[in-house]
């Protein structure tokens, strides 16, 4: 049987149009929202609003252990302040919810990162800084003792390139991530943990 609606932009054809008094309370609404002293209301998703929160207060653990630390240091400097994005480096791993693993990691220091990365409450994040960190940079191809790469021990969402990479570099790997955490569902991903009984 036929409803004779007509499908539109962006209708599926099966539904009829809004009625006038489906459309009254909404408009009500929204004139009440406008008449509110000092302007109007911001409305979102809690969902949006935790991430923008997450994504605009990082607190990094710097583990830097070769010349990339370097530039990591002048990140946070004056001139380039790493603080004013809200990445604020933190002295345990407790406190903090990114490590960035600057330079190069030989097979000896991997367990030590591992256990730090396991320490970190979740969400956690992972920035492996230059050349040395993400694929073992020069000096695996001359030494058995290095990483091919840190994310061999633990899993990175950010690679920044370079040998060493200069701390604008750094400061974009840390504006990508903070886009990676924007997008992400953790409420959907906390309830459907606790559907699963972990």
């Amino acid at each position: 049987m036929s409803t004779g609606f007509v499908a539109g932009p962006g209708s599926t054809g099966g539904e009829p149009p809004p009625r006038r008094s489906q459309i009254a309370p909404i408009a009500e609404a929204v004139a009440i929202l406008d008449n509110i002293p000092g302007g109007g209301l911001i409305l979102t998703t809690v969902e949006a609003a935790l991430n923008w929160g997450r994504a605009s207060s990082i607190w990094p653990l710097t583990f830097g252990l070769a010349c990339c630390a370097i530039e990591m240091m002048a990140a946070y400097a004056s001139r380039f302040d790493l603080d004013r994005m809200g990445a604020i480096p933190r002295a345990t791993p407790r406190q903090a919810d990114l490590i960035i693993v600057a330079g190069r990691a030989t097979i000896k220091i991997a367990p030590i990162v591992r256990r730090l990365w396991e320490q970190m409450a979740e969400p956690k994040y992972v920035i492996s800084m230059g050349s040395c960190a993400t694929c073992g940079g020069p000096f695996y191809y001359d030494n058995y003792s290095i990483l091919k790469g840190i994310d061999q021990v633990i899993p990175v969402d950010v690679y920044v390139p370079g040998c060493p990479p200069r701390p604008e570099a750094l400061i974009e790997g840390i504006l990508k991530l903070q886009e990676q955490i924007k997008r992400e569902p953790i409420l959907r991903q906390q309830a459907a943990a606790v559907l699963r009984g972990a």
